[in-house]
């Protein structure tokens, strides 16, 4: 049944709707896909609704793919319904097996399963090849298809325009008999590629240009990735598309908005199979959404595919990239992406949605769980004078804890060591403060977070006169958490890391890919608005705990941000993080 916290959208409704007429309540299911006969054959359909997510393996699930996942799969779990994963891999000059397993990882990252009750619904367009062309071959028995010899020029010119109607093809009124025997020829490999298609025999004159006897099948002489040198010929995705969703017993087909042209011919060819008795009734229904414009991001696959070829990224998991197996290797959790794509919602009118949106539900989700630690970006080395004073010795570490999440003390604290020279940042320092500065300049004190209060004495400067060490006094008894912490009052706080003790850690640094909020509209070149400054590479100070973690681990660092350890190149002994996001939103700020 429907959660009751999920906002209502068109979809829902239309969902609803069915379920109240029950429109699917008396369907039949195999228990696989299947035929007409074999769904009558079947039991009552177990599913409520059924869905599915059809990604093509032609490359990696990017951020829109994240929307359709959570769309598809949400929508099966809260109306008592399933959802498939289906491979459509019906064009094999693209496809491969990486890209299968990457899809599959995807999914299964994002929280979702396509395995219900113990049994699989994972399903591949080419496991249906034999029933497509089954199908192709009713529709040309039923003078519904034929075979056209023109050239592909010719065919783009006899389509006609939005304003002047088709022409129709001189092989259009070839007999039934004579196009299933060309037909027939096209799978036995004797025809060329481009020399002959199957076109749906429908309307030249249509208004709607899709129904202008589109083509369903071309000769393709490319090795599949799965069924090998089986075939050469291989039906076009419109065709393909609402027959595997008829197989599978699909009632909910959701699209994105470029498809909402193609829905009348998905419904001529559901209904002319229906007619044949091919595919089961009640059939299909095909419904359209607002894909995911998010600004400062390109999803286009031919684009993504010329970031990497051309090494503007390092790689299709760059943590630049809108991939899912970019931004997890970001730090992008599938909590925030499942939030993310709530919040935003669905739609029937495209917009754009702010990247802020994206990055505050990474900050949401994290807010409430990563823990804290301290690490110091730009080091600037700062010693305690007095130090040996204090504890008698110049060796000496005290101990200092802190928790590893200030709201969930079942976190447990963590601990690490304050040392007579310690990291802090640069911008913790200046000679000449503005007005309203609350840190370290000379003669003023502040804290050593979790730590001591201390008193800035000067500082030391290099040849040039960049300060490369400041001095300071530690004041004894203003231990943080200690009776006498708060006999000194001071207003500013640093950060800080042992010099001794901490550990040193590469961090990247990531920002937007893009300068522009809408890289490529408009027929821009996407590469003119690279943002330079998208990665930058620190050496940094981090806490023992923090660099000690396993790859792939997120934290807040204090006053800095939320990182992750990369998950290809961290390790122990040799940490490095990338920033997932800041605080709070900073961009052009």
């Amino acid at each position: 049944m429907e959660s009751a916290d999920k906002p209502s959208n068109f979809l829902r409704q239309i969902i609803e709707r069915d379920l109240a007429q029950g429109t699917y309540a008396n369907r039949r299911f195999a228990g696989h896909p299947a035929d007409a006969a074999g769904h009558a054959a079947g039991q009552p359909d177990p599913a409520r609704i059924r869905t599915r997510f059809p990604p093509e393996p032609n490359g990696y699930l990017h951020i829109g793919h994240a929307k359709s996942i959570c769309l598809n799969f949400g929508l099966a779990q809260d109306f008592g319904g399933i959802c498939h994963l289906r491979f459509d891999d019906t064009n094999p000059e693209k496809e491969d097996q990486e890209y299968v397993d990457a899809i599959l990882d995807a999914v299964r990252w994002l929280g979702f399963d396509w395995n219900v009750g113990g049994v699989s619904h994972l399903f591949y367009a080419s496991d249906y090849f034999n029933f497509m062309y089954r199908c192709a071959c009713a529709l040309i028995e039923d003078d519904l298809a034929y075979v056209d010899e023109q050239s592909a020029d010719d065919m783009r010119r006899n389509r006609g325009t939005l304003t002047e109607p088709g022409v129709e093809s001189p092989w259009r009124a070839r007999s039934p008999q004579e196009n299933l025997r060309r037909f027939e020829e096209m799978r036995a490999g004797q025809h060329p590629e481009g020399s002959m298609v199957l076109r749906a025999k429908i309307d030249m004159a249509s208004p709607n240009i899709n129904l202008r006897d589109p083509a369903i099948y071309r000769i393709r002489f490319a090795h599949h990735h799965r069924t090998g040198d089986q075939w050469c010929i291989y039906p076009m995705y419109t065709f393909a598309h609402p027959i595997e969703d008829a197989m599978e017993c699909i009632s909910h087909s959701i699209c994105t908005l470029e498809f909402e042209d193609q829905r009348p011919f998905y419904d001529w060819l559901l209904d002319h199979l229906v007619r044949l008795g091919l595919v089961a009734s009640p059939r299909p229904h095909q419904y359209e959404f607002a894909r995911l414009n998010l600004t400062y991001v390109v999803t286009s696959k031919r684009k993504l595919a010329q970031l990497v070829a051309e090494r503007h990224v390092d790689g299709w998991d760059d943590p630049r990239m809108p991939t899912l197996v970019g931004l997890r290797r970001r730090g992008y959790t599938p909590e925030s992406l499942r939030l993310f794509t709530d919040r935003i919602g669905v739609s029937k009118a495209d917009s754009w949605i702010d990247y802020s949106v994206l990055e505050q539900a990474l900050r949401d989700d994290l807010d409430a769980r990563a823990p804290r630690a301290m690490a110091v970006l730009d080091p600037l080395r700062l010693e305690l004078t007095n130090w040996a004073e204090v504890f008698g010795s110049a060796d000496h570490a005290e101990p200092c804890s802190a928790p590893v999440h200030p709201a969930h003390p079942e976190m447990g604290r963590r601990s690490f060591d304050l040392t007579s020279q310690v990291w802090i940042e640069r911008e913790d320092f200046m000679e000449v403060p503005p007005k309203g500065y609350h840190r370290l300049t000379p003669g003023s004190m502040a804290r050593l977070k979790y730590g001591y209060v201390i008193r800035c004495t000067g500082c030391e400067k290099d040849a040039e006169g960049r300060v490369v060490k400041v001095l300071a006094e530690l004041l004894p008894d203003t231990k943080s958490g200690t009776p006498g912490a708060d006999t000194v009052k001071v207003k500013g706080v640093i950060t800080w890391v042992s010099a001794s003790r901490g550990v040193a850690a590469q961090v990247r640094l990531f920002d937007r890919l893009f300068t522009d909020a809408h890289p490529d509209v408009g027929g821009r070149d996407f590469l003119s608005v690279l943002n330079p400054q998208s990665k930058q590479t620190v050496q940094t100070y981090v806490e023992p705990a923090a660099a000690a973690a396993p790859a792939g681990a997120s934290f807040q660092f204090e006053r800095h941000g939320y990182f992750v350890a990369d998950r290809v190149d961290h390790a122990v002994g040799a940490p490095v993080f990338n920033r997932t996001t800041t605080l709070k939103d900073s961009w052009g700020k």
